[in-house]
């Protein structure tokens, strides 16, 4: 076991840097070069709450006991009663909870308040996401997702991914339309930063996916079992994480370049997002195949999403609608039509004759993600808009985040200093090109 805690711990640290860094780098890079900052803060802070919070309830509320939609936050308040070799896992569990969270500031950029998202974050997490980790992945007979219905989701398609597509959703219908969208072009102003992001997020994931192993009761008491066990699943959910990033790049770039004539570095590497996002609750219930199959049915139908909030009106800035809740929701209902009974959850999928009774868990597993995020964000979202305030005020929108909420430019080119204070001159220079519909750029 010694063997495995090592594993544990490394892979803790490579979810971790999905958020920080590697989000904050893949969502600053696509950002306006005047809320770059904003938008990376916004992740710091996210890890910085929902963290401490985390080791406080979550814990608790997620893995200490049987409930529908959660267990008693105070049975291991704090971690009492938890002993110190069970932290590793606590810890792991925390980085899904940080990302989460974080993954929901790409729809917003530029334009909320930096301390309405200060108080969004720490209800949130309270009230939606440490319940939906607790019917995803605590898996008692009392759980909801994974216990009453039965869903498959091996490393958060719907805890993570639809959970936070669906709050994106909902802040951005709640905030409105950023000045001058859809009209002005509102490009990436860094896209190196982005594909560097997108290659460290790629890399991050694999402890996401593959540290998600549970193992058996039977794996449990023979050491033997146990080590076949670990190298048989997490050989499968490396495999299957590898393949399906790889074909989800593939397919948002042909469908890119039917519908924009061009195959963008933005869309490879907002393929490489979908992919994993859409391979996350599928990791350990597909084969190979079938992991090339989602991440290109991902992949293309991600690509195609993102130019949804054009013909619809919702302003999502960097696409988290577009990629985690559709990715999401594809990679959790195709595991009713692609898994093999050699899986992680042992169930035949409707392509391997095991009929429509997968399918049918799977749905119902994401129809009560949305509805119970969905209704639980736009009350927290109604909550704070009329007491302290969603938006920005326009000025400050207009002169950028980063300097209105935190005195900073990303790029001071020129600086002087006057009495103690510092005024900078942004970088204004032209912004890079991209799609010719897609103004702001994709997300993670």
């Amino acid at each position: 076991m010694d063997g495995y805690y090592a594993f544990m711990l490394i892979a803790t640290a490579f979810v971790l840097m999905m958020t920080v860094p590697a989000l904050a780098l893949f969502y600053g890079g696509m950002s306006r070069s005047k809320s770059v900052l904003n938008m990376m803060m916004m992740s710091f802070v996210a890890a910085a709450i929902v963290g401490i919070l985390y080791v406080a309830v979550g814990w608790s509320m997620g893995w200490s006991g049987d409930g529908t939609f959660f267990a008693n936050p105070f049975d291991l308040f704090w971690l009492d009663g938890v002993t110190t070799d069970s932290y590793i896992g606590v810890m792991f569990q925390m980085t899904f909870a940080v990302i989460t969270v974080a993954l929901i500031s790409g729809a917003v950029e530029g334009r909320m308040k930096f301390a309405a998202w200060v108080a969004f974050v720490p209800v949130f997490a309270l009230l939606v996401y440490f319940p939906m980790a607790h019917m995803v992945f605590s898996c008692t007979d009392d759980s909801l997702i994974c216990g009453r219905i039965g869903a498959q989701d091996y490393a958060g398609g719907t805890a993570v991914h639809i959970n936070a597509g669906i709050a994106a959703l909902v802040l951005v219908l709640l905030l409105g339309k950023r000045l001058g969208w859809p009209k002005d072009k509102m490009r990436p102003h860094n896209l190196t930063l982005t594909m560097l992001g997108a290659g460290l997020l790629w890399m991050g994931w694999y402890g996401f996916n593959v540290g998600s192993i549970v193992f058996s009761d039977e794996s449990l008491a023979d050491e033997g079992t146990l080590i076949t066990q670990f190298i048989s699943e997490t050989g499968r959910t490396f495999g299957n994480t590898t393949l399906a990033t790889m074909a989800a790049i593939l397919g948002w770039l042909v469908i890119e370049r039917i519908m924009h004539g061009k195959a963008t570095s933005l869309g490879a590497a907002s393929g490489i997002v979908a992919g994993l996002v859409a391979i996350t609750p599928a990791a350990g219930a597909v084969n190979l195949s079938g992991a090339v199959a989602i991440g290109a049915i991902a992949g293309g139908l991600c690509a195609w999403a993102v130019s949804w909030k054009f013909k619809m009106g919702y302003d999502d800035s960097l696409d988290v609608v577009g990629v985690h809740l559709v990715g999401g929701i594809v990679g959790t209902v195709l595991i009713g039509v692609f898994s093999t009974s050699d899986g992680a959850g042992g169930v035949d999928g409707l392509l391997y004759g095991g009929g429509i009774d997968s399918l049918v868990d799977q749905v119902l597993g994401v129809l009560v993600a949305v509805v119970f995020v969905g209704v639980l964000t736009t009350i927290i979202g109604l909550a704070i808009k009329y007491t302290i305030g969603l938006r920005l005020d326009e000025d400050a929108e207009v002169e950028g985040i980063d300097f209105a909420a935190h005195g900073e430019s990303a790029y001071d080119l020129h600086t002087s200093t006057t009495g103690g204070s510092r005024t900078g001159v942004l970088n204004t220079a032209p912004a890079s090109p991209t799609s010719p519909t897609r103004n702001e750029g994709a997300q993670a």
